[in-house]
């Protein structure tokens, strides 16, 4: 059986590196091919969005495209950290007609999401799990080749929606699932696990994931917290001089970014973010 392990990763963001070694070390470990996208490859138009849209976000589509080729792909946002330890979660999550992602509607009302891409696209079968709609986040997605969403998924739905809805790939490929009566089943929140599941015990997870704040009082921190966390499960797995380099770029980051935010000498900055920043 064939398996590819597929992300996106555009520039050279630390975290993102950081992200590959630890997707390269897994990817030994089960058994897959990875396969890294470096430049965008579906021309979507986002103009004017009325919410946060990437046209990044269309990438997802090669998902299909590498069913074509694999019996079975797991897709990853490059925010996220594997733990070193994680389970193999091709052999914990087997069924092959079924796309396996996280139910983040559990824990966030999707409502408004669904009302919006059925204000569009017409009214469905929404199913509904405690008196919410099922609602699943596509940073993490399982899928092997008998799956059929990306059989109705494409470039042209995409387009319809990218500039009028909120997590536009998210919202949509979750109204594909459900218009169509696709098999589908909740990971487990150690397989994604955000922060919207709260900080405590986060680094036990198998796949954390540092969508949004990433566990920090704000985005600008995101990335020197993932590499903070890297550098403690990866320590003697990964060579410790990358790690540091990467770290040490993640820090500097940080502060340009800081910089440019507070009228205050960059010195100042320097010291104060040393001091109260945990890096």
């Amino acid at each position: 059986m064939k398996k590819a392990i597929f992300t996106l990763a555009i520039g050279d963001n630390p975290m993102y590196q950081a992200a590959i070694l630890s997707f390269k070390y897994y990817a030994k470990r089960v058994g897959a091919d990875l396969i890294i996208s470096d430049a965008l490859s579906y021309k979507i138009d986002v103009i004017n969005p009325q919410y946060h849209a990437s046209p990044a976000w269309a990438e997802k589509l090669r998902i299909g495209e590498l069913l074509n080729e694999y019996d079975r792909v797991l897709y990853l946002d490059a925010d996220i950290l594997i733990s070193p330890h994680a389970a193999d979660i091709f052999e914990q999550f087997k069924n092959p007609d079924v796309v396996y992602m996280l139910n983040e509607g559990e824990s966030q009302d999707r409502s408004a999401e669904r009302a919006l891409i059925e204000s569009y696209l017409g009214k469905v079968d929404w199913p509904l799990q405690n008196g919410k709609p099922i609602y699943y986040n596509v940073g993490v997605i399982l899928a092997s080749k008998p799956c059929k969403l990306f059989d109705f998924a494409d470039l042209q739905g995409l387009q319809s929606v990218c500039n009028r809805i909120r997590f536009y790939e998210q919202t949509y490929f979750n109204y594909l699932l459900f218009k169509h009566n696709l098999e589908h089943e909740a990971l487990p929140s150690r397989f994604n696990r955000m922060d919207m599941f709260g900080k405590q015990g986060y680094h036990k997870a198998d796949f954390i994931h540092y969508a949004g704040k990433g566990y920090t009082k704000n985005s600008r921190r995101r990335d020197v917290q993932y590499l903070r966390d890297f550098a403690t499960m990866y320590s003697g797995i990964i060579n410790d001089s990358e790690i540091r380099k990467l770290r040490k770029l993640a820090w500097e980051r940080y502060l340009e970014s800081v910089y440019t935010k507070y009228p205050m000498p960059n010195w100042l900055i320097r010291l104060c973010s040393e001091q109260f920043v945990p890096n």
